[in-house]
C-alpha cells in the first residue's frame, strides 16, 4: 500500500489521541505532515518527534517558546499562532483531520477546505455555527468531506452507493446521557460529577455535559442538516441507551441500513482513515449475543428541551445556530463551575436565542462575530442569576 500524508488539527485531544494510535499501528503506511495543540507545548512536542512530523504548532503563541526548546535538534518546524495553524493546515496532504475543539478550529477547518483535499471533519462548529458558509466552501474548492462523529460516518457510511433522493429519513441515535431517568425534580439537582459519567462513551466534561442535556444531539442534527441536506423534516433523533446502533438511514423502497459497532471512536476515525478502504482496528467486537437486546425510545423534549432549541435554531436560519453553539458553551461552563443547576443550561441559551436576531452570516468573519455576541449576551444574562 502506498504511503499517504496526513495533518492532524488537534493532536493532543481525545480525536486526535484515537487517531494517531491507529497511524501508530500502521506506521509504515503514514507520512505526518503536520501536528498542532492549543497549549500542551511538550505533548506535542514528543508527538511531532515520535512520528517525524513536518512541522508542529501551537495555538497559543506565549507556548512557542517551550514547543520550540521541547523540539530542539529534532529537524522539525516550530510555529505558533492563529496564522501558523491556517498555515499548516494548508499544507499539502492527502488527508487532514480537523479536530481543533470550538470556534478555534473554524478559520484553520476554512484553510484546509480551500486547498480542495479530503478533510475528516471532527470540528462540531464548524458546521453548527458556520454550516452555510463551510458547505459553500467545500463547493468552490471541491474538497471532500469525510464525517468523523460516529452518527455523521454511521450515516455516510449507510448511504455509500446511494444518492439522497432515494432517502426517507435519516435517524441520529442518541444513548440519552447518563441521566435519561432522572425525574425532573432529580434534573435539577444534579452535580456535574453526575452530569460528566456517561455510561458508554469516555469523553470530556463539555461533551460529556451535552450529551446529558441531549445538546450534543442537537448540535449532529444541525451537522446532518448540512452534511446530509434531505431536508429537516427527514431527519430524526432516536434515543437507543446501549449506543450499538450509530444511525440510520431509511430509503423509499422501506429498507433501513444500520451501521452497528463498539463506542470506540477508534471505529469511525477508522473509517475516515482508510476511505474508500477498510483497515483493522484493536477495537473490541461487537457481541450482539452478550448485548441480548437493543432499545429505542422516543426524546423526551418536556425534560431536555436542547433538541427542540437545536431544532428551532436551524429553522431560524440565519445566526440562530451560532448562537445557540456560542450560548450552550457559557451555560456549560457556567453549570461545570457550580454557578447555574443543571436545569437552567437550556433556558439560558433559549433565553440568548430569544435576545438576539444577528443577520446571516456571509463570511468566516460573520461566524466569529455572531459567536462573540452570542456570548457576550449569554454571559450578560448569567449575571442576571
Amino acid at each position: 500500500m502506498a504511503v499517504r500524508s496526513i495533518s492532524i488539527l488537534g493532536a493532543t485531544g481525545s480525536v486526535g489521541a484515537s487517531a494517531l494510535d491507529l497511524v501508530r499501528r500502521n506506521r509504515d503506511q503514514w507520512r505526518v505532515v503536520a501536528l498542532t495543540a492549543n497549549s500542551s507545548a511538550d505533548e506535542l512536542a514528543a508527538l511531532a518527534r515520535e512520528f517525524g512530523a513536518e512541522i508542529a504548532v501551537v495555538g497559543g503563541e506565549a507556548h512557542l517558546p517551550a514547543l520550540r526548546d521541547a523540539l530542539g535538534g529534532s529537524g522539525v518546524e516550530a510555529a505558533g499562532g492563529q496564522q501558523a495553524l491556517c498555515e499548516a493546515a494548508s499544507r499539502p496532504a492527502d488527508l487532514t483531520l480537523a479536530a481543533i475543539v470550538g470556534c478555534a478550529g473554524l478559520a484553520p477547518t476554512m484553510a484546509a477546505i480551500r486547498e480542495g483535499g479530503t478533510i475528516a471533519l471532527a470540528n462540531k462548529e464548524a458546521l453548527v455555527s458556520a454550516g452555510a458558509v463551510m458547505m459553500a466552501a467545500v463547493e468552490r474548492s471541491g474538497a471532500t468531506l469525510l464525517p468523523v462523529d460516529s452518527e455523521h460516518n454511521a450515516i455516510f457510511q449507510c448511504l455509500a452507493g446511494n444518492a439522497l433522493d432515494q432517502v426517507r429519513t435519516i435517524t441520529l441515535t442518541a444513548s440519552g446521557g447518563p441521566l435519561r431517568v432522572f425525574s425532573a425534580e432529580e434534573l435539577a439537582k444534579v452535580t456535574p460529577a453526575q452530569a460528566v459519567a456517561h455510561p458508554n462513551w469516555d469523553m470530556g466534561a463539555k461533551i460529556s455535559v451535552d450529551s446529558a442535556t441531549m445538546m450534543n444531539k442537537g448540535l449532529e442534527f444541525i451537522e446532518a442538516h448540512h452534511l446530509f441536506p434531505v431536508g429537516l423534516e427527514r431527519i430524526r433523533i432516536l434515543v437507543h441507551p446501549q449506543s450499538v446502533i450509530h444511525s440510520m438511514v431509511e430509503y423509499r423502497d422501506g429498507s433501513t441500513l444500520a451501521q452497528l459497532g463498539p463506542p470506540d471512536m477508534r471505529v469511525p476515525i477508522a473509517s475516515c482513515l482508510a476511505w474508500p478502504r477498510r483497515m483493522e482496528t484493536p477495537c473490541t467486537r461487537l457481541d450482539l449475543a452478550a448485548i441480548g437486546e437493543l432499545s429505542f425510545f422516543a426524546p423526551d423534549e418536556e425534560r431536555f428541551p436542547a433538541t427542540r432549541l437545536a431544532r428551532e435554531a436551524v429553522q431560524e436560519g440565519g445566526a440562530a445556530p451560532a448562537v445557540l453553539n456560542a450560548a450552550n458553551e457559557i451555560a456549560v461552563a457556567a453549570f461545570l463551575a457550580g454557578q447555574i443547576a443543571f436545569t437552567r443550561i437550556a433556558p439560558l441559551v433559549a433565553e440568548t436565542l430569544d435576545a438576539l436576531r444577528i443577520a446571516t452570516p456571509q463570511t468566516l468573519d460573520d461566524v466569529l462575530a455572531a459567536d462573540a455576541e452570542g456570548r457576550r449576551r449569554a454571559a450578560a444574562l448569567l449575571e442576571q442569576d
